[in-house]
């Protein structure tokens, strides 16, 4: 897609730091990294979102995401992962090309939830069942 910056690094006319490539995904180094290795997997083909593309394609951008995760544990000896996939300006995408976010983690960090945990009630929890159930 014209003007979009993920298609230009899978076409070769921006530059990136390949962490892996298959047939239908290509995964390069964050340039804003949250952690060291933090890497974005994305569909070669244009999808705006995870609204926006079929199963097969998100699919296989998650196992892409499976196999670079893997990847920066064994070879940065992180303890732990966090994944991310953002869509929709409400839900915090900056990028509109499909995105997964592969973070490594490691103990003391200082990276820290983008929510407060708080229990729900159960008024909230039934009435967005039944809404769901329906």
């Amino acid at each position: 897609m014209s003007g979009c910056i993920f298609c230009g690094i899978v076409e070769g006319t921006i530059p990136s730091r390949k962490v892996f490539e298959n047939e239908l995904c290509y995964a390069f180094l964050d340039i804003f990294p949250a952690n060291r290795g933090h890497t974005l997997v994305i569909p070669k083909s244009h999808s705006l979102d995870i609204h926006d593309t079929d199963s097969a394609t998100y699919g296989a951008v998650a196992a892409a995401a499976k196999e670079v995760a893997d990847l920066l544990q064994e070879k940065l000896h992180s303890d732990g992962t966090t994944l991310f996939q953002m869509s929709r300006e409400a839900g915090w995408q900056t990028v509109f090309h499909l995105h997964m976010h592969v973070i490594p983690r490691w103990n003391g960090d200082n990276l820290h939830k983008p929510w407060d945990i708080a229990a729900a009630t159960e008024e909230d929890l039934n009435t967005t069942a039944l809404l769901l159930a329906q």
